[in-house]
């Protein structure tokens, strides 16, 4: 099992899940995380962190596409290891339903 990161952290991007990561398995999208499947523990102690609540164990029903994409996106993406600026209008994002359709960027973010 590991942690995945879904559509929910789409602009809000809020990094509390960041700084309790013990073996720095997020990168960094242009307006999202992602968590590298082959580097999650499954600790846990990042999914009560994330404000947005979109931080998901794969073993919930639903999630292969999320799996996949935290996969692919953490192969690309940097490597980041240190909260950074979340954006102005993450408490406006949050709960926005069609964020990945709408807002999803592939570009990578600038990591830490």
């Amino acid at each position: 099992m590991t942690y995945v990161v879904t559509d929910a952290c789409i602009r809000c991007k809020y990094m509390d899940c960041v700084e309790v990561c013990p073996v720095d398995c997020f990168y960094e999208g242009e307006n999202m995380l992602v968590i590298n499947p082959n580097e999650c523990i499954d600790c846990g102690v990042c999914e009560p962190e994330c404000p947005a609540e979109a931080i998901l164990p794969d073993t919930e029903n639903g999630l292969e596409k999320w799996l996949e994409l935290n996969r692919s996106y953490s192969e690309s993406w940097p490597n980041i290891t240190q909260k950074g600026d979340v954006p102005a209008d993450a408490d406006a994002m949050k709960g926005v339903e069609g964020k990945f359709e709408q807002f999803f960027s592939p570009e990578p973010g600038s990591g830490s």
